[in-house]
């Protein structure tokens, strides 16, 4: 495989074929789709996977196939589980209330790596020693992230105000 255009090439003339393969094994045409999907995924965030390999459908086919047996053994555990009587019914999602909608609407707009930080320490409560160790980087990196992070979400949610002030 030689990059992204022989990527598409590959995609352009197995796609449909392998969806059709996963569709007739699983039966279920959407999930399909979704596990063909994540194997070019695979392929598109390391495409040195291809590199050493004969038949790179047959290979594509195979994560495929093995990605819906996982689905489809989630989805019968959790069945049994709920069927056991073992799972506590849902509680009522409150709405989105018009802060939340702003604050997320501010971090996307920060840099991944940064907003990736902020989210883990400050709505997953993870203290930023494990932060550090679930994004792979020093603790010294997290603190300058979140510094940085909490400074940009202050500003945008200014900018936000603002904006709303005038209308």
């Amino acid at each position: 495989m030689n990059g992204e255009l022989d990527l598409r090439d590959l995609y352009a003339a197995t796609a449909g074929r392998l969806v059709a393969q996963v569709y007739a094994m699983t039966g279920d045409f959407a999930e399909a789709q979704d596990v063909v999907q994540e194997a070019f995924a695979k392929v598109l965030a390391r495409p040195s996977l291809l590199r050493h390999v004969d038949s790179p459908e047959a290979w594509l086919c195979r994560v495929a196939v093995n990605a819906a047996r996982s689905r489809h053994r989630r989805r019968a555990l959790f069945d049994r589980i709920a069927r056991s009587g073992r799972l506590r019914p849902a509680e009522t999602v409150p709405p989105v209330s018009p802060d939340r909608v702003a604050l997320v609407a501010a971090l996307q707009r920060l840099p991944r790596a940064t907003r990736e930080a902020v989210v883990l320490h400050h709505l997953a409560d993870l203290p930023v020693a494990e932060v550090a160790a679930t994004l792979g980087c020093s603790v010294e990196t997290v603190k300058t992230r979140l510094v940085r992070g909490r400074r940009a979400l202050a500003e945008h949610l200014r900018d936000q105000d603002r904006e709303k002030s005038c209308v």
